[in-house]
C-alpha cells in the first residue's frame, strides 16, 4: 500500500526472527539480513527474502516494518550496496539526521516494532515529476 506519487523502491517479508533482535529493540535497533545470511548471524538478526529490489533507502524515503512507517532521516554510504547485495540494513530509531556508521539508517526516535514471520518490510520512495516540473 502507497501513496498517490510514491513507488516502492525496496519489499521484503519476513522469514525469521532471532532470539536476540528482542533485546537490541530497547537500544533503538533494528538488524536485518538476507534470509540467506550465514547462521551465525540469525540469532541477531531479522531474516527476509526480498521480492521488490530496485534501490536502497533514501533520506525522505517511508520505511514500513511490519505496521509502523518511519521517516528516513538519514543513510550512510555503504547501505545500498549492503540491502541489495546481502539484504543486510541497520536500522536505528536515533533520530540522526547524519549517520555515525556508514551501514545505518536513521530514523526517528522512538520504539521500533518486534517483527513476526510474514511481516512486511518496505521501502517507498516519494514519486518523480511527470513531466510537469515546467509548469511550477
Amino acid at each position: 500500500m502507497t501513496d498517490a506519487g510514491s513507488r516502492v523502491v525496496y519489499e521484503s517479508a519476513v522469514t525469521q526472527v532471532g532470539g536476540q533482535v528482542e533485546a537490541f529493540l530497547g537500544h533503538g535497533l533494528l538488524i536485518f539480513f538476507g534470509d540467506t545470511s550465514p547462521a551465525e548471524l540469525h540469532d541477531i538478526s531479522v531474516l527476509h527474502r526480498a521480492t521488490v529490489e530496485e534501490d536502497g533507502p533514501q533520506p525522505g524515503d517511508t520505511m514500513r516494518v511490519g505496521d509502523v512507517d518511519l521517516e528516513i532521516l538519514a543513510v550512510g554510504p555503504v547501505v545500498r550496496d549492503n540491502l541489495i547485495n546481502l539484504g543486510h540494513l541497520d536500522l536505528k530509531a536515533d533520530g540522526r539526521t547524519e549517520v555515525k556508521l556508514p551501514g545505518d539508517v536513521c530514523v526517528r526516535t522512538g520504539d521500533l516494532p518486534l517483527l513476526r514471520v510474514g511481516d512486511p518490510i518496505t521501502i517507498t520512495r516519494p514519486g518523480v515529476s511527470t513531466g510537469s516540473e515546467e509548469d511550477t
